[in-house]
Order: C-alpha cells, then structure tokens, then sequence
C-alpha cells in the first residue's frame, strides 16, 4: 500500500488509516508495559518491561512511522519553499 500524502494533508481514508498504526502500536506498548497481562503470570519476577510484547509493540510502532516521516518531510519543505523556518 502507497501512502498518497500530497502537500502537507492527508488525502484520503486510507492515508488517516497509515497515520493511526504507529501511534496505536505505542499505546499497546504502554499499556503492555504497566498492565503487564497475562505475560506476568509467565515471566520470571524482576524481568525487564521491556521484554516480550512491549518490545514487539515498540518496533511495530517504529515500523509504522514511515507514513508519519514521510507528512513531516513534506511540511517542512513546504515551509522552506514558502520561506518560513
């Protein structure tokens, strides 16, 4: 899937979908981090947090930043070209 962000907007359902991926994988991660689940009940006592699915939510969220890079890239060379800092 190609994310269609022109400009400094997002275009269409599909491109606010691409947007939500990254932010939403972060929030697992948190929620995975301080919730600790059923992973609790298999993890050795003193484990890392960062261990398991909050690791695994960190680097989806990381993945999923590209859309995110991608709008913030073409703001600022927006505002370049408009010349604005």
């Amino acid at each position: 899937m190609t994310t269609r962000i022109q400009g400094n907007s997002v275009s269409g359902p599909a491109d606010w979908l691409s947007l939500a991926a990254a932010p939403t994988f972060a929030a697992m991660a948190l929620l995975a981090a301080f919730d600790g689940g059923p992973e609790v009940l298999c993890s050795a006592p003193g484990a890392s947090p960062l261990s398991g699915m909050t690791a695994m939510y960190l680097l989806m969220s990381a993945f999923h930043c590209t859309p995110w890079l991608r709008l913030a890239a073409r703001r600022r060379n927006a505002n370049l070209e408009e010349g604005r800092p």
